[in-house]
């Protein structure tokens, strides 16, 4: 006779109790599937990153489908987008196609934002890495210098190293790292402040792994969803900055980006609105789009989230 227990059942005499196996606890994803599949439940994370896909595909694709020169002109000028002798998204004040514009121009943006995400990512993680794990004298030297950059005014600060060095992409970066790198740099180190101390950072040091090791091999990547969950962010908040500077004219005009074309359009708004709106709409959609995957990525690398 076949055993009731196999079937996850145990005979009710002698005061056994029936157990019923879990099946949603067998059917429960790996670990590492997990996180993807909260992201996936996030319908406005989803919304976003397919937002984000949508307007990298306007910036790099559509250019080289309709390839062209940005400042031919094309018909007459401030025609309004769709009137006769315009083109879809109208005309500026030189005759030449917004529409085309706005998709070049959005290639300067957002490089100029992935290269000082890099810059900020990349000093903040170090920084705050090298301050959480040494503490004492280190981490009170490293903080004061965090706390300088924190209260400077972000935007003067940039506008004045833009001013004297130059309106070239480099130097764009770099101001625009200089005064957001602060808020990774708190993070990184409030997480190793938090890890440094657990049994698995003690087995690495009594088996005599050098604090480089221990650092960038086995904190670090404990650390890591917390600075991808930032970069989303600090990506978004680099394209206003750039839009900021490029709207004042502290930008390379010929890169033709969303803020320096809103800032050349801005004195004909009343007659030419569609020249400020599509490239405010862009940076608008793209900084969303980058907020929004931010939250769903907080969800999904957050196992406290999870269960929401």
């Amino acid at each position: 006779m076949a055993d009731p227990t196999v079937f996850g059942m145990e005979e009710k005499s002698e005061g056994f109790e029936p157990s019923v196996i879990d099946e949603s606890r067998l059917r429960k994803p790996p670990p590492k599937y997990q996180g993807l599949r909260m992201f996936r439940r996030n319908k406005a994370a989803v919304f976003g990153l397919i937002l984000l896909i949508v307007i990298l595909f306007i910036t790099f694709v559509l250019p080289v489908i309709f390839d062209g020169e940005r400042t031919e002109r094309v018909g007459g000028i401030h025609l309004a987008p769709g009137a006769e002798g315009s083109t879809t998204f109208g005309t500026d004040y030189l005759g030449r196609d917004v529409g085309r514009i706005v998709m070049q121009g959005g290639s300067a943006t957002l490089k100029v934002a992935a290269l000082a995400a890099l810059v900020i990512v990349g000093l903040g993680t170090t920084i705050g890495a090298l301050a959480g794990y040494y503490g004492g004298w280190v981490d009170n030297v490293l903080m004061r210098i965090t706390e300088f950059f924190q209260v400077l005014p972000g935007l003067l600060f940039a506008i004045v190293i833009v001013a004297l060095y130059g309106a070239s992409t480099t130097t764009i970066v770099l101001a625009i790292g200089l005064i957001a790198w602060p808020t990774i740099a708190r993070l990184v180190r409030a997480e190793f402040f938090r890890q440094k101390n657990l049994e698995y950072v003690k087995a690495a040091r009594a088996i005599g792994a050098s604090d480089a090791r221990i650092i960038f091999k086995t904190i670090m990547p404990n650390t890591l969803p917390v600075v991808i969950v930032q970069s989303t962010l600090v990506m978004g908040s680099a394209i206003l900055f750039e839009a900021g500077l490029a709207f004042l004219g502290l930008s390379n005009p010929k890169d033709l980006s969303w803020g320096f074309y809103i800032g050349v359009n801005r004195n004909y708004f009343l007659s030419n609105w569609w020249g400020v709106t599509f490239p405010g709409l862009m940076i608008f959609f793209t900084v969303l789009s980058l907020s929004l995957i931010g939250d769903g990525l907080q969800d999904a690398v957050n196992p406290k989230l999870r269960g929401r």
